[in-house]
Order: C-alpha cells, then structure tokens, then sequence
C-alpha cells in the first residue's frame, strides 16, 4: 500500500449525490475518474449539469483533475477506489445489495497489489467483510490485508443542505487493518475541514451509521404519535411541542413524512442483522410502522375534514404542493407524498402535484395524478403542502389561499405557515 501522496489516484464509483461530492473535493488534491453506468449522466455532468443540484455548474467545470466516463476501463489507472453506489431495500424490506456487488465485482476486476477499496454505502454491520470483501478476493486472486486493503468510511451528506456541506462534517474513518485504518483517514483529513474520526474497526463505522439515521426515524415515529394522539384530542400539536421545548433537554423534533433513501431505508438495514442473530427489533420497527404509515393518515385526516365541511365530492381538485422526499431536494426516491395520492385516487379526488423543485423525469405518467408547471387561482378544493420548499414559504400563504376555492381548506404538513392561517397540520 502507498502511501497518500500525489501518486495517489482515486477512482470513485457512483456519482450521484455522495459519489459527485466526494469527487469535487477528492480532486482538488489529486487525480480523480469519476465513474457512472449512465452515459447520460456522464454527458450532462461534462456540459455542468448536475441533476442533484448539489454541485454547481462552476465547480464541475472547474475541476481540472476531475476525469468523467462511464467506462470501468478508465479505472485502472487508480491505485484508490471508494464505491458509493445506493443501497436501498427490496419489496419485502430487507437489504439490497446488488449495485452494492455489482460495483464490487467491477472493481474485483480491476483491482491490484497495494490497492486500497473503500466503501461509503450505508451497510449493516459486517457487510463489507461479509460479503464485499470475498467477492473482491474472489475476483481478483488477492488476499485481503496481505494484496490489498479494504476501509469504511460511510457517507453523511445530507441533500438539499447548503449548510451541513461534506467538508463542514466530520468524517467516520476505519480500515481493515491498522495501517489502512491510518492511510484512510489521512485521506480523508486531506479534504475534511471538520475532522476526522478514526473508529477501532470496519464494524464499529458501519453501525455507527446505521444507527444515526435510525435514532432520527425513531424521535419523529415519537412526535409522530403524539401529532396522532393529539389531534384525537383537537390539541395543537405545534402548539404542545413549543411549549414542551422550553425544558433545555427536551429534543426539537415534528411531525411529518419520513421519506428517502437514508431514514426511512437504514432502520431495515439493523433490524434484518439483528434478526440474522436471533433478535427480533421492537422499538425500531414499531417506528418504522408508525412512519410508513403517516401518509395514509394523512390522506384520512384530509377526507374525514372533507367530509365533515361537505365538501367532499366526485372529481374534487385536490393540490399538492411538493413530492420530493425532503425540502429543496429533487430526489423523489421512496417519498411517502404518494401514498397520499393513493389513498385520495380511491375517493375519486383529482389529484394535481406542482414541484418546481423534484426531478420527475423518472416518473412515468400517471391516470390518477397530474403534474403541472403552474398553479391555477380559485380552482382547488383543498391544497395539501407537503413539502417544506423554500419556493412555497416564499409565496406566502395569501398567495397560496388563492389557489383554492372560497371554501377550500389548507393542510400543511410541515407547518410552514402559523396554525391561523391554515386550516390544520400535523
């Protein structure tokens, strides 16, 4: 293994929000070749288009030592690789692993004495030495910590935030053995303005990253369920949690949709581990239901309202402002806005969605749902915000009452607007 110097050339696997980040950064300081299977997005990240919207156009042509292909080929120059290909869960909510292997094998084949792969992939604890690192030995005919070096360094970018940026986060960092764990995190500490943080061993990094996200699924199950039971009560929850977070040590969490590809994907990750070695998770997954669940108590809350103002009928025109997973995001990826669409198409509600924000392109067109690129005055029942984009709390709620009807009604999740001026909330 070299040692990190301008010899050192990295080879990043996967550039879509995680991988982008990384390789910006990585090149500022060495010769990078950013990899991705889509020609498509190898061509628009070349004319500076990042779909992400993480990294602007300037920075991506300004990065001189930054190489784009969608050929593994042009990997074999590395002497560094780090994967940070998605790892996302399957219908029956357990792990999926297959571009997560998939990126293993193309690297098993590329893959030399004294090379060092580092995964940044949010994995259950032991799946890099479990099931990674046999197929890279497999592949390659090397033996781990004797040909080559493996580390875990897993991601924390959190997209959307210009505040928290990569560099402004300090970074896990292990290795496979002590002297990897070491070049590791001084590559790292190369572009980390934060700090680094130097774990004893690949297993401690990998849980220590399943849990954080975890930990937050579990305090917004828990206001979730208050937001619940306090509407029961026709209590304002907003109310109650302001109140209650004058105490110094009572935690700022609210109500709302747990979406995405990190919190509502990563609790899975632990549960089907801890599962593996005979213990059956309670709390985690009664958070999990809880989330999973709240987009169709949302949709129910806004139809039983209907209902009780008399103005549910066939064909009401229902908005939805917003169905990116998170605010000021364009990932749309496992977003619980549509399983409030579900459940409004089955009362015979005409769905519009207006997002300036979200990348649709994936999404194939509906019958059941409509998107639109501008809102129409006076023509909406009821108007659903569902998402926190700083484009809607610009509008101001005038300007959003007058989307809708004389009598319509304004639910707004993330209680963006004051509760007087709204209909209701979470």
């Amino acid at each position: 293994m070299q040692k990190v110097s301008k010899k050192t050339k990295i080879g990043i696997i996967g550039l879509g929000y995680v991988g982008l980040n990384l390789a910006i950064e990585f090149s500022k300081k060495f010769n990078v070749v950013g990899f991705e299977a889509s020609k498509n997005r190898i061509s628009e990240l070349k004319n500076g288009v990042d779909k992400t919207k993480e990294v602007s156009k300037s920075s991506l042509l300004a990065s001189k030592n930054l190489f784009l292909t969608n050929s593994s080929e042009n990997l074999r120059i590395c002497n560094v690789y780090i994967i940070t290909v998605p790892t996302p869960i399957n219908s029956n909510k357990k792990p999926d692993l297959k571009m997560l292997l998939t990126a293993t094998k193309t690297i098993g084949g590329l893959l030399k004495k004294g090379n060092v792969v580092i995964y940044e992939s949010t994995v259950y604890p032991g799946a890099t030495e479990e099931e990674c690192i046999p197929v890279l030995e497999k592949i390659s005919n090397l033996k781990i910590n004797k040909d080559f070096y493996c580390g875990y360094s897993p991601e924390r970018i959190n997209p959307g935030d210009k505040k928290h940026k990569l560099i402004d986060v300090v970074k896990l960092t292990s290795g496979s053995n002590k002297k990897t764990a070491n070049f590791v995190d001084l590559l790292y500490s190369k572009i980390i303005r934060a700090g680094t943080y130097m774990t004893s061993s690949i297993r401690v990094a990998e849980a220590a990253k399943v849990i954080e996200n975890t930990q937050r699924d579990l305090n917004i199950a828990l206001v979730n369920e208050f937001s619940i039971i306090f509407n029961s009560l026709d209590l304002d929850t907003g109310e109650i949690l302001n109140a209650a977070k004058t105490k110094w040590n009572f935690l700022n969490f609210y109500p709302g949709l747990v979406g995405g590809h990190c919190i509502s994907v990563d609790p899975y990750y632990l549960t089907f581990k801890s599962q593996q070695v005979g213990y059956n998770p309670k709390v985690i997954l009664s958070g999990r239901y809880v989330n999973d669940q709240m987009g169709v108590y949302v949709a129910k809350k806004l139809i039983k309202q209907m209902k009780k103002r008399k103005l549910l009928r066939n064909n009401n025109k229902i908005l939805l402002m917003g169905i990116a997973f998170k605010e000021n995001c364009p990932d749309i990826r496992n977003s619980r806005v549509f399983d409030i669409i579900k459940v409004l198409t089955k009362e015979n509600l005409k769905i519009e969605v207006y997002d300036p924000v979200a990348d649709t392109s994936s999404i194939k067109k509906k019958s059941y749902f409509q998107f639109i690129d501008s809102i129409k005055k006076n023509h909406y029942d009821s108007i659903i915000i569902a998402v926190a984009h700083d484009i809607f709390k610009k509008m101001g709620i005038r300007k959003i009452r007058s989307f809708g009807k004389k009598n319509s009604l304004i639910y707004d999740l993330k209680s963006i607007f004051n509760n007087n001026d709204v209909d209701f909330s979470l």
